[in-house]
């Protein structure tokens, strides 16, 4: 899973994101709101984690274009203040969490944790279910009950990144920026390469069918085959 980080506390956007990391999540990290709002933009993030106090944008008037734009992504919001009219506040422009610093790094994980489960799919130990596909993060690899599918690292954030988002049409360019990266000397041709190995993975287990190609968009993985 990946995680969006914008601080402008450096010692703190460090720490925040070595806590992530430690637990097997992918971290981007912003100390701006511009840049932060240019990155999840992107929609390429499971959670986003944001500081309201941020130059350029604050972390408020990020949640509000992100949700006039129809992102869904779960936010939690990193607070010094702690007036219930600021809470307020941060709920009502949609965020869908917060935290008052000073924080416990275990309740950050325990939210963030409560905030991907609400997501949906994501279980109380982090797995990932949808049908008779399991994620497991902490083996790196999905399970058809019980058989592991053998993934390489890209096959397996190429798989993780659908079921997270199992019912939602994702377009090659989302993919290539989820999987890849931004900085990467390879083409977009290769989401449609890898997407054949993991589907090539699937067969075997008669669960290749879940993955449907949206032509001239990209790929949707739905436990129906009825797609709309």
């Amino acid at each position: 899973m990946k995680v969006l980080i914008v601080e402008d506390d450096s010692a703190l956007l460090q720490a925040v994101a070595d806590v992530f990391e430690e637990e097997g999540y992918q971290t981007d990290r912003a100390d701006n709101g511009y840049d932060g709002l240019s990155f999840a933009e992107q929609g390429i993030y499971d959670l986003l984690v944001l500081d309201i106090m941020l130059p350029g944008k604050s972390g408020l008037e990020i949640i509000k274009t992100l949700r006039k734009k129809g992102s869904e992504t779960p936010i939690l919001l990193l607070t010094a203040r702690d007036s219930v009219e600021d809470r307020v506040k941060g709920l009502d422009v949609g965020a869908d969490d917060y935290l008052t610093k000073p924080f416990a790094f275990q309740e950050l994980l325990a939210r963030a944790r409560a905030l991907l489960r609400r997501k949906g799919g994501v279980g109380i130990d982090g797995d990932i279910l949808c049908g008779p596909l399991v994620l497991r993060a902490k083996e790196y690899d999905v399970f058809v009950d019980g058989t592991p599918l053998k993934l390489t690292a890209k096959e397996y954030k190429l798989l993780e990144y659908l079921l997270l988002n199992r019912g939602q049409i994702l377009t090659r360019e989302q993919i290539f920026d989820r999987v890849w990266g931004f900085d990467v000397d390879t083409n977009m041709g290769v989401v449609d390469v890898y997407l054949h190995y993991v589907r090539k993975k699937l067969t075997p287990h008669n669960c290749d069918h879940l993955i449907h190609t949206i032509r001239g968009v990209g790929y949707m993985l739905k436990e129906s085959s009825d797609v709309r």
